[in-house]
């Protein structure tokens, strides 16, 4: 895992190697334990890279990289597991070279010298992002993996002839570009208020992109002219459609492909030349992938959690009793209000660009705990988008079905009840559900839906409400920006309402904020993550297992836990889903409460000019009251705001 950066300066420039450092060194927590650079002064071209070595750790692994040929250079970040068996296929076609190392970039680039970029990533099992300089056609290529596990930023600094192509693994390298003054683009901030998080392929400032994932970008420089493309090689569009199209029907042969195919995505993703680790929370996906590396480790794996002193958020006596029972040797931490404090203020430089998952918290925190004693970690993410884990999926069509019949003006009215019952109550309602399907925390679920019933007119858009918290009018001055969301014809054949739900989810929440939260956390403090479940041959038998074997009598991933089954027993994992959250909104009516005030100040909100003062104001009096939890509203002002304070 590493951090890589680079340009294009097309009026040239005499500091090409000094600014790639520059950029480089911006990222460096992504890569300690090297550093390289690489330019062309001819073509403008700049590579730079920072190394955290995890295969080879020889200098044969060292990058910027050149093919045997000296026609590509390369900066990659990522891990190809399947690089060996690329090799193989190479020397079976008489294109192995005498290879100097055994690291996966090295393997990356004979196979471009001999495939081509997208024959290339076409093949490849594993999570990536790449910079590659063809030397001889002048051409730069930007790829990005599959699902987007790794970040990469593209974008342009500069006017007319003195523009100049960045890209990096994050916005702090092209931030430290000279030069660089490209100002916050509002109607991307419009959709992070919506969401929490600025969705591909938008960043927070003008001019700059994310690349989205399973995307390849192409500039060309040819004499005077150059071109940009942008194309897809691998789409989860295409494979929903054709996981539909051949559905697996034996729930007996569904869960033993399951089970062989996340056993060979476990055992790739646990080869390193370093140690590794598992995150571990008690539930279903994080237990899975521990119970599959520990029944193929002939040593206890180490495990990791994180505990809450507050019962409704505390997942760490779940996680105690699954580690006891697989023999794993597991760490735990605390996380106190303190805890969360001293994390707050890293926030804004670790998420360089507004995010507001609360769950940032305890996720930076177990990182760091982890790279105390190893140095890539797995990680359960990606099993509730692909195998039917999340409660909305349960409970939008449900609800739906049972408000669809109601005018507008009684669906108001219904709203208006709800928010009459504190919050408590409606927790008491979820935790006595019947059949095992306690929901915990039903209050903010229940207020969170109030809200939302107002204006929904079918199912999905319920489901998009149910993503969305601020409206984009609460930006000032912002347009609206298309999104995935918008693409009704990506979901065209899907019938299950639960389908497309996993589907969108799939393609904007995990990339956008469950990925990103990971890699910001993780690479923050120099450690590897590794996700078993993104395995692209995972993905692709998910969307072959009927909804039925996903989501059966209340409950979600019902094929994953006969897999689990089979190593923990049931009564360890049966219970109602918490999901990796914090106290944050009871903070901030206690121990945060002076931090968030300030930075919601109306005169600090005016002066800004960036967000409406009035609805902000009032939702914070109304969260303050405790009848209302509008604890994700206000996390993502609050982290805006905590951004904007040191990046102006």
């Amino acid at each position: 895992m590493c951090g890589l950066a680079g340009f294009i300066a097309l009026a040239g420039s005499a500091t090409l190697e000094a600014d790639g450092v520059r950029m480089a060194d911006a990222i460096a927590h992504r890569g300690p334990d090297d550093s390289g650079v690489w330019s062309d002064a001819v073509a403008g071209v700049c590579l730079a890279h920072r190394r955290l070595s995890i295969i080879d750790r020889s200098t044969a692994g060292h990058q910027p990289m050149r093919s045997i040929s000296g026609r590509f250079v390369l900066v990659f970040n990522g891990e190809i597991y399947n690089h060996l068996d690329i090799r193989d296929e190479l020397t079976a076609a008489g294109a192995a070279p005498v290879w100097r190392g055994h690291s996966d970039t090295e393997t990356l680039l004979a196979a471009f010298e001999h495939w081509g970029v997208k024959a290339t990533v076409s093949r490849a099992v594993g999570m990536f992002a790449i910079a590659l300089w063809d030397r001889r056609e002048r051409r730069l290529t930007l790829v990005r993996d599959r699902l987007g596990e790794k970040p990469l930023y593209h974008g342009w600094v500069g006017r007319g002839a003195n523009r100049t192509l960045v890209f990096g693994s994050e916005l702090k390298a092209l931030r430290a570009y000279p030069g660089f003054d490209n100002g916050v683009s509002r109607d991307a901030l419009a959709l992070y208020m919506q969401h929490c998080a600025v969705p591909a392929p938008y960043s927070i400032y003008r001019d700059i992109f994310k690349l989205a994932p399973g995307h390849m970008l192409t500039f060309d420089l040819t004499g005077s002219a150059e071109a940009t493309r942008i194309e897809t090689f691998w789409r989860l569009s295409d494979v929903v459609r054709q996981g539909m199209a051949d559905p697996i029907r034996s729930e007996a042969e569904a869960v033993a492909a399951l089970e062989v195919a996340l056993s060979r995505s476990v055992s790739l993703q646990a080869v390193a030349d370093v140690p590794v680790g598992v995150f571990l929370s008690g539930g279903v996906d994080s237990s899975t992938i521990a119970a599959l590396m520990q029944a193929q480790s002939g040593r206890r794996i180490q495990t990791f959690t994180v505990g809450f002193d507050d019962e409704k958020f505390d997942e760490a006596p779940h996680a105690r009793a699954v580690a006891r029972h697989l023999g794993t040797d597991h760490h735990e931490t605390r996380l106190t209000p303190a805890d969360a404090l001293s994390v707050i203020s890293r926030l804004p430089t670790l998420y360089d660009e507004p995010f507001a998952d609360s769950s940032q918290i305890p996720s930076h925190l177990i990182c760091r705990e982890a790279r105390q004693r190893v140095t890539v970690a797995m990680s359960g993410d990606a099993g509730d988008e692909l195998f039917g884990g999340y409660n909305r999926y349960f409970w939008s069509r449900r609800i739906w079905r049972r408000v669809r019949w109601l005018s507008p003006g009684l669906r108001r009215q219904l709203a208006t009840v709800i928010h009459l019952l504190p919050t408590s109550v409606w927790d008491g309602v979820g935790a006595s559900l019947p059949g095992g399907i306690g929901v915990s925390r039903l209050g903010d679920k229940a207020y969170k839906l109030a809200h939302r019933l107002k204006s929904v007119n079918s199912v999905d858009d319920l489901y998009r409400s149910l993503v969305t918290e601020w409206p984009a009018s609460v930006v000032r001055g912002a347009d609206r920006l298309p999104t995935l969301l918008d693409d009704s014809a990506a979901v065209e054949g899907v019938s299950e309402a639960e389908h497309r739900m996993m589907f969108w989810d799939s393609l904007t929440y995990l990339p956008d904020d469950i990925l990103t939260k990971v890699d910001r956390a993780a690479m923050g403090i120099g450690l590897e993550t590794r996700a078993p479940f993104l395995d692209h041959r995972v993905v692709e038998l998910a969307w072959r297992l009927p909804l039925q074997m996903k989501m059966r009598q209340g409950m979600g991933k019902w094929a994953l836990r006969q897999v689990l089954y089979k190593y923990v027993p049931r009564e360890l994992i049966e219970r109602p889903k918490t999901g990796f959250g914090v106290p944050i909104g009871d903070w901030l009516r206690g121990p945060l409460r002076d931090w968030a005030g300030g930075l919601l100040e109306e005169s600090r909100l005016i002066e800004e000019g960036y967000l409406e003062p009035a609805p902000i104001r009032e939702t914070w009096k109304q969260h303050l009251s405790g009848r209302y939890d509008w604890t994700a509203r206000l996390w993502c002002v609050l982290m805006f705001e905590a951004w904007l304070r040191i990046n102006r």
